[in-house]
Formats: structure tokens, C-alpha cells, sequence
């Protein structure tokens, strides 16, 4: 039977001027502009699929 996951939930700290804590590549911070842009792309992404 398949599983249907209806809401995921992600939580992240983020705290600035601290080096990366392994796990991760190292990249350059980004803009609260370039984030935003992100979610709002995935957000549409979503709405797109579930309006299908």
C-alpha cells in the first residue's frame, strides 16, 4: 500500500559568524533576497502538484 506524506516539516538553526560544523560543503552565505526567491519557487512547485 502506498504512503502518502501530506506535510513535512524542516526545522534548521542558523546562527552567523560560525564555522560549518561538518556535513555540509562550505559555501558563501546567501542573501535573505536569494532564499526568499528559492522557497517562493518551491512553494509554486508544490501548489503546481497538488493542483494536478
Amino acid at each position: 500500500m502506498p504512503l502518502e506524506i501530506r506535510e513535512l516539516v524542516i526545522k534548521a538553526t542558523v546562527v552567523n559568524g560560525q564555522g560549518p560544523s561538518g556535513g555540509g560543503s562550505e559555501q558563501q552565505p546567501q542573501d535573505n533576497n536569494t532564499i526568499d526567491e528559492i522557497v517562493s519557487k518551491v512553494m509554486q512547485i508544490i501548489k503546481d502538484k497538488t493542483e494536478r
